[in-house]
């Protein structure tokens, strides 16, 4: 019809395999699509350095653990995002990118520093069962009334749990408490941020810590909340 205009998502998925990029990505293509946005796919953040196509995009989805980002894409990125464009991602794809570009992590506003197994002194050490541990994603006050998460309670996963480091210029929905085990050098328990969100000029980040595996993100919680999430993030 005449004066609609079809949102544009481009989805960057790639880096290490280890978080499944494409099958994860390919679970939110659906949803987009019916919300009516064309999906472009990548797999490099190399659309980021051309301007005149990022102008047009409405929404970054990312999943790309790790790898790497040259300064023009970078620039672009930032730039994008800057003028209006929204950012979204999950776990590893967003909070564990490039990590050589401290401008990268800046523009996050969290960084993934570990995520504690179960005790080392126990068979399967070193597999990545091993770092699966139940946990809890307590959700703030603030969260009540978001968009993002108004009607989820706190809610319990078993996968990795992440231990993010972050500034103050980013809205927190939900945390998750490190405890203290018996075999931690650590002495008192740690509070990280689970889902957060951080406007950025004229745009909006949302991340969400849980989604290591297709079935964390298949949990009806962490679904909700990343669906939501892609909407309120977009232009």
């Amino acid at each position: 019809m005449a004066g609609e205009h079809t949102r544009t998502a481009l989805v960057v998925r790639g880096g290490w395999e280890g978080h499944a990029p494409v099958a994860a990505t390919d679970l939110f293509v659906p949803f987009l699509e019916k919300n009516g946005y064309e999906v472009r796919l990548s797999g490099s953040p190399a659309p980021y350095a051309d301007p005149a196509f990022m102008s047009e995009v409405d929404l970054i989805v990312q999943c790309y653990t790790m790898g790497a980002i040259e300064p023009g894409q970078l620039k672009g990125l930032r730039a994008a995002i800057e003028a209006g464009t929204g950012m979204a991602g999950w776990h590893g794809g967003i909070a564990d990118s490039y990590r050589d570009s401290s401008d990268y992590l800046h523009l996050i506003g969290g960084q993934f520093a570990c995520h504690p197994g179960k005790d080392p002194a126990e068979e399967g050490a070193g597999t990545e069962a091993h770092n699966f541990v139940p946990y809890t994603v307590n959700m703030l006050p603030e969260a009540a009334e978001h968009p993002i998460t108004a009607g989820i309670g706190d809610f319990d996963l078993v996968t990795e749990q992440y231990w993010v480091l972050t500034d103050d210029y980013i809205d927190v929905l939900a945390t998750t408490t490190q405890k203290v085990r018996p075999w931690d050098p650590w002495h008192r328990e740690v509070t990280s941020p689970a889902i957060w969100t951080r406007r950025w000029g004229s745009g909006k980040i949302f991340v969400a810590t849980p989604g290591h595996s297709l079935d964390v993100l298949r949990d009806d919680n962490v679904r909700t909340i990343i669906e939501r999430g892609l909407l309120w993030a977009s232009r």
